[in-house]
């Protein structure tokens, strides 16, 4: 009985989850374009981070609440997810171009930070002063944005169709309501089946939370696939995984020193080589082909094989 109602608990969460980050995205990007905010800026700012809403809510909440392994896992499980799994399906729907701005900029950077925050971890524990220089990387990272998009649209106006203010407002606030209130239930859930099951929150981090908090990610680059929006899918998954770490491990440190433990090396490390076979594959072919999207999913299947055994 137990088993069943964590189960439904969890199920609520992520749907409190997937639902809040849609109206998020939609109010916070109906106020930017009310502002006569850039649409560039919106996708690369709001769009990503909307969609990693709920890795961040997950991931400071699983901190606060001392489930460290959960704030980590969730990060680097969901991290390494979007690109193998997401960014796998999505170029096996259609092949996906890669503009030479990506390829050059923001993937080596992804690669980067993701190095850097194995390197913090070595110490065992991801520290206040580590945090501090996360959300430093992390301002410098949305000053790049805005220059960069200043540059190239200094005369685009947002595509985005207006809406009454205050709905963009109230669609903004329920969101992120949602969004809380929908992580705190998914932690607690996916600590009770942890424990139930005797899995380590390790595991569930890095296959379940991180599964349910990549939903949006998921959905976004799937449908802008089917589209033909390539920029889309790539840019909202390479985003997203920048702000997850600089934004969310960065806000999590500073709330409370985030203990990282050895088992996550091996986990981080095929973070940033996923990285750079989305690279490798990225400059080879300048898209992502079927084929690349085909073995970026047996990867993925053979890292689960490896979790499941370790």
């Amino acid at each position: 009985m137990e088993m069943f109602g964590s189960m439904l608990l969890l199920a609520v969460g992520f749907v409190m989850l997937v639902k809040g980050a849609d109206w998020f995205v939609d109010g916070a990007s109906g106020i930017a374009a009310r502002f006569g905010i850039p649409q560039l800026i919106i996708g690369l700012t709001i769009v990503a981070m909307g969609t990693s809403a709920p890795e961040a809510a997950v991931s400071i909440t699983a901190a606060i609440k001392g489930n460290a392994d959960i704030t980590i896992g969730n990060i680097v499980g969901s991290n390494i997810l979007n690109i193998l799994i997401i960014l796998g399906i999505s170029s096996i729907i259609t092949p996906l171009a890669v503009s030479k701005t990506t390829i050059l900029r923001e993937i080596p950077f992804m690669i980067v930070i993701t190095m850097l925050l194995l390197v913090q971890g070595l110490s065992g524990t991801v520290e206040l002063y580590d945090g501090v220089v996360l959300i430093i990387v992390f301002i410098c990272y949305l000053l790049y944005l805005f220059i960069m998009a200043k540059k190239e649209n200094n005369r685009e106006k947002s595509a985005v169709k207006y809406k009454k203010i205050w709905v963009s407002v109230f669609l903004t606030v329920v969101g992120l309501v949602f969004i809380v209130v929908g992580s705190n239930i998914a932690v607690d859930a996916a600590s009770s089946i942890a424990r139930i099951f005797g899995m380590s929150e390790r595991f569930i981090g890095l296959t379940i939370v991180a599964l349910g908090t990549s939903l949006p990610e998921l959905f976004t680059s799937v449908i802008a696939a089917k589209k033909g929006n390539a920029d889309i899918a790539i840019g909202n998954i390479v985003g997203s995984n920048i702000f997850n770490i600089l934004f969310v491990i960065g806000i999590s440190a500073l709330i409370i020193p985030v203990p990282f433990s050895e088992s996550f090396y091996i986990d981080t490390i095929i973070a940033a080589l996923a990285g750079i076979m989305l690279l490798i594959y990225s400059i080879k072919d300048k898209k992502l082909m079927r084929i690349s999207g085909i073995i970026m999913l047996l990867s993925y299947i053979l890292y689960f094989v490896f979790i499941c055994v370790k």
